[in-house]
């Protein structure tokens, strides 16, 4: 083990379940479980609770991510992805899956990989109000604005 990584303190609420683990050498997320079964309604949502709770020190927060194998094989999201655990939370993570799926419900059994838990460093900032903001290069364009997809859709149709 490293001396350099940071600790974090883990609860594991539900002794039975294995504490979240990175998969594979060099992953950013390590998987949280689910403490207990579910069955996602098509297109419904649920909070499944993974039997931990964690400490994480001043300067950090955890984000959790969803699985790219259950969005991709079946369109299970999250529904705040990446959702947010601020250093001073202590109780139980929870993750609230989306079945995107339109026709077929998905059961999650206890023990099963929900998510991604990826830990880091976040800055607090000091917010100072002015006047006017300096430029830059994108200026004042809202979302969507740098192009892409939107961009050459309104193009082709004509739409400006």
């Amino acid at each position: 083990m490293d001396d350099h990584r940071t600790e974090v303190l883990l609860q594991r609420l539900d002794p039975t379940l294995d504490a979240p683990a990175y998969a594979h050498p060099g992953d950013a997320g390590a998987d949280l479980l689910a403490r207990i079964d579910v069955v996602i309604p098509p297109q419904g949502r649920v909070t499944v609770p993974t039997g931990v709770a964690i400490a994480l020190p001043d300067g950090f927060a955890a984000f959790v991510h969803p699985r790219s194998g259950l969005a991709a094989k079946h369109g299970l999201t999250i529904v705040n992805a990446p959702g947010t655990v601020d250093a001073g939370y202590r109780g139980e993570i929870a993750v609230t899956l989306l079945n995107t799926d339109v026709a077929h419900a998905l059961e999650l059994r206890r023990g099963d990989r929900i998510a991604q838990l990826v830990i880091q460093r976040v800055e607090r900032v000091r917010f100072v109000e002015v006047e006017t903001l300096p430029g830059s290069h994108r200026g004042t364009g809202g979302f969507g604005s740098s192009g892409g997809w939107g961009q050459t859709t309104r193009q082709a149709t004509g739409q400006e």
